[in-house]
């Protein structure tokens, strides 16, 4: 079989499934390559979306007209936002997802998707001509030529699995590895090296005696992820799922370290780099040899299965080490188990190999996307996804490409801090990675994003009306805060109850709103006015309690904006800058900065010799 289309994506994770359907609703031809239709954007780990900055990602990738807040929403079990008790820079929404339906749901989505086609087999080597992109060959000898291909593969080029000393080829448990692709981009000269991850045993909860463990509800009023109105699923009421807490102990540790010669981590078996940050239970052991107990967390992987996710407790010691250590938790004494825990260790290229589009610099209209740039989690790879599907649709189409600065998006701080810094472990995204973070609320998401989503084509007219609609309405509610007062009489009860200096005379809404213990939702209460969705009343509670903060972020995001806007050519030669470090021009010549800005941010590269390129430049 020989076939063409304007992009080939290869895999249906995460990355994948954005990539794809962005490229399909621009108006490309799309090619989607997945080994299983079964498993579209599976939750190999964890089954939940969010979290700490990674919520905030999700915000963005829905602003922008992807799929993965729609879907989280239509198949949430339980729904919290974390850091309610820091500022709203530090919201973060997270909801725990029915893993099952979350894939049956995506596989729906991209089944009825125009211009769209599927094709379940396993790509093992790329098509080029002349040193440009130009197709794939599959496992089954199916041939198809396209103008650019999206690489998303996750774990799967070269992966293999561990547990204990028992290791096989894998990307996931049960689930094949991808092989020669690795090699042929290796041919090019780009770099490739081998990352490690792992998850922990999947517990049947039945078998756990709920009853001495600490029960975890969500949010009384949960959220959703989508700014787009709540799916019927949603509407339909289904009840929130507890999560519970429970805690490791010293018999625990000592049962685990008893295996610790058995470690593939320890022997020497895994060569990859780990997650420093979501270490396994034994690197716990080791690097926090103190602690005499470690926190786990009980979550549910779907509403009709009893199959539950052990976070915190993620291994690939053996298995008889595992239930011995499990059976000694409390709660857990008679603990059975659906699948292991293991680790898996996989190929990733080096990012800084990448354009900010995620273009390659090497193969032309080759874009590469998620866990194989050296990022983790499904959040990250989502947002890469998205990025590469709309940069390959306007590189094909000879259009200007979409790139997002830092202070435009968390997306712009994750592509950026990619192809300048490179990455060293598996990276993540943190709230403490971004300079605005301020700007780059949860909240603000679609402000921020859609406007620009529905000028390259990808939001729709319909889309892009409900977001205008809103901030008519947050502008609406802010000018009537910032210009009603209200009487003394009417308010004092509610300030001395939230234990609030009362007032001698009428207040305007916004002087009261400033003040860090009142709330605009019980202002409003105080005076006549119209309906505003609880949305709409955040964010304008937000813009009047933070105002000085966003002002001056404002304020550093311009000044940065104008080392944007100097522009460095693609083939610049740096070595004709005289007083450059010698160290400089070697990581610029490597990275090739795309503007000065970029340049900064380089390791190595000293505010020194930026003076110098900015004298270069005529600034």
């Amino acid at each position: 079989m020989e076939k063409s289309y304007d992009i080939i994506v290869v895999g249906g994770g995460h990355a994948g499934c954005e990539a794809a359907m962005a490229a399909a609703k621009m108006g490309s031809s799309v090619l989607l390559i997945s080994m299983d239709m079964a498993t579209f954007a599976k939750m190999s780990c964890n089954p939940a979306v969010g979290g700490i900055a990674k919520g905030q990602i999700v915000r963005e990738v829905d602003a922008l007209g992807g799929m993965m807040g729609q879907i989280t929403d239509a198949v949430t079990l339980q729904f919290r936002t974390l850091n309610r008790s820091k500022g709203p820079a530090m919201w973060s929404p997270r909801a725990q997802c029915d893993k099952r339906q979350f894939s049956a749901v995506w596989r729906k989505v991209l089944e009825n998707a125009p211009r769209l086609h599927i094709y379940a087999d396993s790509a093992t080597s790329f098509l080029f001509e002349n040193q440009k992109i130009a197709g794939v060959r599959t496992l089954t000898g199916a041939i198809f030529h396209s103008q650019a291909v999206i690489l998303t593969a996750g774990t799967f080029l070269g992966g293999k699995l561990f547990i204990g000393q028992t290791s096989f080829e894998g990307g996931r448990i049960g689930e094949k590895s991808s092989y020669g692709l690795s090699d042929q981009l290796a041919e090019f000269g780009i770099p490739t090296a081998r990352m490690k991850t792992g998850t922990p045993p999947r517990i049947d909860i039945s078998s756990v005696h709920l009853d001495r463990l600490i029960r975890q509800e969500g949010d009384e009023n949960p959220a959703r992820f989508s700014f787009l109105p709540i799916p019927s699923s949603i509407q339909a009421g289904n009840p929130q799922m507890p999560c519970y807490i429970l805690h490791t102990n010293e018999q625990v540790h000592d049962a685990l370290r008893a295996g610790f010669s058995e470690s593939p981590l320890f022997t020497g078996m895994i060569h990859g780099i780990g997650p420093r940050y979501c270490p396994s239970i034994e690197d716990k052991l080791r690097t926090f040899a103190d602690k005499d107990s470690h926190q786990l967390f009980l979550e549910p992987e779907g509403r009709d299965t009893k199959e539950y996710y052990l976070q915190g407790f993620s291994s690939s010691l053996p298995l008889r080490v595992q239930m011995e250590a499990l059976r000694r938790i409390e709660g857990m004494e008679d603990v059975e188990i659906y699948k292991p825990a293991y680790a898996v260790e996989y190929d990733f290229f080096d990012p800084t190999y990448l354009r900010n589009t995620l273009e390659s610099r090497v193969v032309e209209n080759l874009f590469l996307a998620g866990q194989v740039n050296g990022t983790t989690g499904y959040e990250e790879a989502a947002a890469q996804g998205i990025m590469a599907g709309i940069n390959a649709h306007l590189k094909i189409h000879e259009k200007e490409p979409f790139v997002l600065r830092r202070d435009e998006a968390y997306i712009g701080v994750l592509i950026d801090d990619l192809i300048t810094k490179g990455v060293d472990e598996p990276y993540r995204m943190f709230t403490s990675r971004a300079e605005y973070r301020i700007l780059l609320r949860q909240d603000n998401a679609d402000l921020r994003l859609t406007p620009l989503s529905h000028a390259i084509g990808l939001c729709d007219e319909d889309r892009y009306a409900l977001t205008m609609r809103k901030y008519e309405d947050v502008d609406a509610l802010l000018s009537f805060a910032e210009n009603t007062n209200v009487r003394a009489e009417k308010i004092n009860p509610y300030l001395e109850s939230v234990g609030e200096a009362p007032v001698k005379d009428s207040k305007k809404i916004a002087d009261l709103v400033s003040r860090p213990d009142v709330q605009l939702q019980e202002v409003l209460k105080s005076v006549p006015r119209g309906t505003f969705s609880p949305e709409v009343v955040e964010s304008v509670e937000i813009a009047i309690k933070y105002k000085g903060y966003i002002d001056r972020e404002k304020q550093l995001a311009e000044k940065i904006l104008r080392l944007e806007n100097l522009t460095i050519p693609a083939d610049f030669d740096f070595d004709k800058v005289s007083g450059l470090s010698i160290e400089c021009r070697q990581k610029l010549k490597r990275y090739h900065p795309s503007n000065i800005a970029q340049a900064s941010r380089i390791s190595g590269v000293s505010p020194s010799d930026i003076s110098v390129l900015l004298v270069y430049f005529g600034r």
